[in-house]
């Protein structure tokens, strides 16, 4: 590069990008949608300061990376300088297959299509851009690189997507319980027989990380209103596409309107380089532009939720400890109904109920522990951490969702 590029971070400060590659990297278009996909899709009718972007967790969760390998090179892991930038490009890359309002349309614009597959074909087309030059980070991505602690960087309980995450989360919701040592965290990682470590010291700062990540589902990404704000979003698009597929015509982009029509699988994207370009160009902007178009669309289903969702009228939610009986389901479902004056068939669209679960700690995808006597041992097992052996535990919480009212002018 002619000159250093440097950014500046709310969270951390300035960033500086390290290398011409990454710098043409985040420079590319499809790093650039980044910009326009919210990080916490709809949470910001909770928490009004939670408008970061997918970007910008991208090029935090890069900086911390750096900062992790500067760390390991210090308490002597050899890195070599392919390694460090592929490692740097991995994670910048990690979540670049998200798609708009990321997590909340997931499974509904697209059938079964998980982000992190979507992420893997992009930095497939991306290394046949740059001629090869993404090798490495592709097989470290895939955890096909033969130092698997890589991987683990970046993919696992305790990799650096989450400690920018919860970092990022916590300080633009305001939410101060999600608050993590992430300075430390990392001061406290080593690597011994390729697998990610954290000395023992730091133990209970991995407690307060686990902890700090169960709070914050509870209280920012399962909060009962954006659990509302996000059924609703998929119950109109839900509509739009029964509609668009039953030959009506909207005024939308192009590359909305083809996935509004069409029901897009994987092996589809897996076969047609031309549809990930499709999806490559779609961001939150354009589920907003037809949202603003459809709140006086004539069909009352679209128009509706098109209105309310513009207007923050969101559908009422309750959230229980205890599973509702098929009994009580049904009551809810008659009384909707009555409520609202229309017909059972669009019941659905109006009405939704489920659960939701969250967890601190899974033990299958262990966080190691590095005693002062050179053993290796599962954090689950230090004998006085009793909060992450409940923290295991699965918590599952159950939703029924319903419209309060409606403009009924067909």
């Amino acid at each position: 590069m002619k000159s250093q590029k440097i950014l500046n971070d709310p969270v951390y400060g300035f960033i500086t990008i390290p290398s011409e590659l990454i710098f043409t990297i985040i420079d590319h278009p499809y790093f650039q949608r980044l910009r326009r996909i919210k990080q916490l899709g709809l949470t910001d009718f909770v928490y009004p300061g939670a408008l970061h972007t997918r970007f910008h967790h991208a090029i935090g969760a890069m900086h911390l990376m750096s900062i992790t390998l500067d760390n390991l090179r210090i308490k002597g892991t050899e890195i070599t300088d392919e390694e460090y930038e592929a490692a740097l490009i991995a994670i910048l890359l990690h979540d670049i297959g998200h798609g708009p309002f990321s997590h909340a349309l997931e499974y509904s614009l697209l059938k079964g299509v998980p982000h992190e597959e979507l992420s893997l074909l992009i930095i497939e087309l991306l290394n046949q851009e740059f001629g090869g030059k993404l090798d490495l980070p592709l097989r470290i991505f895939k955890n096909k690189y033969e130092r698997k602690f890589f991987h683990q960087l970046v993919s696992s309980q305790l990799d650096i997507d989450r400690l920018d995450y919860l970092q990022r989360d916590c300080f633009f919701t305001g939410v101060s319980e999600g608050t993590i040592g992430a300075d430390r965290i990392i001061k406290m990682m080593d690597v011994k027989n390729d697998q990610v470590v954290i000395e023992e010291k730091g133990i209970y700062s991995i407690e307060n990380f686990l902890s700090a990540r169960r709070l914050m589902y509870w209280q920012v990404y399962l909060h009962k209103t954006t659990v509302s704000a996000e059924k609703m979003l998929v119950k109109l698009i839900q509509r739009a596409k029964f509609l668009r597929q039953s030959g009506e015509h909207f005024t939308v982009t192009e590359e909305f309107d083809y996935f509004l029509k069409n029901d897009a699988t994987l092996s589809d994207f897996r076969t047609n380089p031309d549809l990930l370009r499709l999806f490559l160009e779609m961001d939150d902007l354009d589920i907003w532009g037809a949202v603003k178009l459809w709140k006086n669309h004539p069909d009352y289903v679209l128009r509706n939720i098109s209105q309310m969702f513009l207007t923050r009228n969101l559908f009422k939610i309750n959230l229980t400890n205890e599973p509702f009986s098929a009994e009580e389901i049904a009551h809810l479902k008659e009384k909707t109904i009555t409520k609202l004056q229309i017909p059972s068939e669009d019941l659905d669209y109006f009405f939704s109920h489920g659960a939701v679960s969250n967890y601190g700690y899974l033990a299958k995808d262990r966080i190691n522990i590095l005693t002062k006597k050179g053993k290796v041992i599962d954090v689950a097992q230090a004998a006085d951490l009793p909060n992450i052996k409940v923290m295991s535990k699965i918590v599952e919480k159950h939703y029924v969702c319903k419209a309060k009212s409606l403009n009924l002018n067909y």
